[in-house]
């Protein structure tokens, strides 16, 4: 896997964080768990459910060597979130991140959960027919 870096952009590998002074390609020639800097969540940013989700994920992919703590918190929030959901979709999705999180697929739990983020929105708003969260 190739990526380019700006001048100054930051990259995260294996719990790493490597920054560089200039415009560069690296070349990743195995497998190592990654995240750009724009694809990281600042913990002020998780001001939803499934935004703290990600910034779970998030800590158990930028730590791989400590995942104790995060995948304890994740099971716990991953749990309360199936317990008030109540769309299909939502319950699809959580279900195919739980799986990928038990496979140590963080960076594809990742991407699902951003995918899940607009649905989420519209929950939020209002602008589903069909309620997906119980009340709480």
């Amino acid at each position: 896997m190739k990526i380019s870096l700006r001048a100054g952009e930051r990259v995260y590998i294996n719990g790493a964080v490597l920054r560089v002074d200039r415009k560069v390609s690296l070349e990743l020639v195995n497998d190592v768990m990654f995240l750009l800097e724009g694809q990281v969540m600042q913990a002020a940013d998780a001001t939803t459910a499934m935004r703290q989700l990600y910034f779970i994920v998030q800590l158990m992919l930028m730590n791989p060597t400590d995942v104790g703590a995060a995948g304890s918190l994740y099971g716990q929030h991953h749990a309360a979130l199936l317990a008030v959901c109540e769309n299909r979709e939502m319950l699809d999705g959580l279900a195919a991140i739980d799986e990928m999180v038990g496979g140590t697929r963080y960076f594809e739990a990742l991407k699902r959960i951003r995918a899940l983020f607009p649905l989420e929105e519209a929950i939020l708003a209002g602008a589903t027919t069909e309620s997906p969260f119980k009340a709480a």
